[in-house]
């Protein structure tokens, strides 16, 4: 019997299901904790990274659990040709890992981001977004560990449940991953017609991209949940053939260097406005992320802020004063505007390159509350660090290199100067 690590994490939710799944073709799933021995992983001949929220998706979704030390031996197995499945928050954690798409030394190629659910130039939702859908195999079937099984003419009907699921990428890279056969299911309609609009691509992916495989086809990033009904089966057979047949791995490698991302300046408007969010009550987001990098040998303390600017055409008082009234932008009974942005030996703000939650911000103040004196909404996330060690800009160079703060490539950054 086929031993399959069901890998867990703080906040992951869907075992019964991939347990279910593993044992409807024959495999035998063994519970994993993120905290598990060496040795009980190598035991596996493969595993299967679940879906859920782990570690409640703190700073966004995958990036915590990308960097625990089971994540370093789930790499050292991959390498000896297992297979490596991640479902949902599982693809999460293999992008912000680098495991896929599997660039020399895992360098992070990927993001999977906030969703974009636009409909005639409006947004007509954020954030978490279920339903059903279409995934049209869109590689040779024996290319990927996991697709052995699926026939290109037959379209795999399957639920999807994420909040961040939008794969975004360089396009060079993007080029890289068609001409090596690694984007392995997109979104289709009924129809099989690969259309790059809401419903059909249900939350913007480039490409309409719903699963990608690393360059030796036995690691898949798979947003969509297969685990969920017997129509996603011929997945985990797959699985289960290529480990039959001792780990047939076709490796193409992958020339694409990334580029080092640098700090932006910060540029405000005249006619801008800065808000700066502070909560009443204690930041559990900050926390986690504190925790990750004390964990990592980073002896710090971190303090998270929202951020935003908002352009106003006219006199701001009553404008400010209406947005405030709405409670869109914060909550008054949990959250509050700071005078100052504090004393703090670094800060970096970070904003998304496609600002999908400040655009639906500014379209139901603008729409729903009547408030037209608005020019545009930015929304950001503060990032503020005060170091222990004496060696302040080592510290902070070696922090960013974690990408704990922002995925390089569906966001930006600005360092605050004091």
């Amino acid at each position: 019997m086929h031993k399959i690590g069901i890998i867990q994490f703080p906040g992951s939710n869907t075992e019964r299901e991939t347990f279910m799944a593993c044992e409807r073709v024959g495999m035998e799933p063994i519970e994993v904790l993120w905290n598990s021995s060496q040795k009980i992983l190598s035991d596996m001949v493969g595993y299967i990274i679940i879906g859920g929220f782990s570690y409640e998706d703190r700073s966004r979704a995958g990036v915590i659990a990308a960097l625990d030390p089971i994540i370093q031996q789930i790499k050292i197995e991959s390498e000896k040709g297992k297979p490596v499945l991640g479902i949902c928050n599982g693809a999460q954690i293999l992008v912000e890992s680098g495991l896929v798409p599997g660039l020399e030394n895992y360098s992070i190629g990927v993001a999977l981001t906030d969703n974009k659910r636009i409909v005639d130039g409006q947004v007509v939702g954020v954030g978490y977004y279920n339903t059903w859908t279409n995934l049209k195999l869109s590689t040779k079937p024996e290319r990927c560990a996991f697709t052995r099984h699926s026939d290109p003419k037959i379209l795999m009907n399957i639920p999807l449940a994420h909040g961040e699921g939008r794969f975004v990428m360089p396009n060079g890279l993007l080029d890289q991953l068609i001409k090596n056969e690694q984007l392995v299911y997109k979104y289709s309609n009924d129809s099989g017609d690969i259309i790059d609009e809401f419903p059909t691509n249900p939350n913007g992916s480039v490409n309409n991209i719903a699963a990608i495989s690393n360059s030796s086809g036995n690691v898949m990033a798979m947003m969509p949940h297969p685990e969920r009904t017997t129509n996603g089966d011929a997945i985990f057979s797959s699985m289960k053939e290529y480990i039959d047949e001792n780990y047939p791995t076709i490796n193409k490698p992958l020339s694409f260097s990334i580029t080092n991302h640098k700090s932006k300046e910060l540029n405000i408007d005249d006619q801008s406005t800065e808000w700066v969010i502070d909560l009443i009550i204690t930041d559990n987001e900050a926390r986690s992320v504190n925790t990750a990098l004390n964990h990592l040998g980073f002896d710090i303390e971190v303090n998270r802020q929202i951020h935003w600017e908002i352009n106003i055409d006219g006199e701001p008082t009553n404008v400010l004063n209406k947005i405030i009234d709405s409670g869109e932008l914060f909550n008054s009974n949990k959250e509050y505007i700071v005078d100052k942005k504090g004393k703090y030996d670094a800060s970096f703000l970070v904003r998304p390159n496609e600002d999908i939650y400040g655009r639906a911000k500014y379209e139901s103040l603008t729409n729903r509350f009547d408030i037209k004196e608005i020019s545009y909404i930015k929304r950001g996330v503060i990032w503020n660090i005060n170091s222990k060690s004496g060696n302040l800009n080592d510290e902070i160079n070696s922090i960013l290199t974690t990408n704990i703060f922002f995925n390089p490539h569906c966001y930006e950054y600005y360092e605050i100067k004091k």
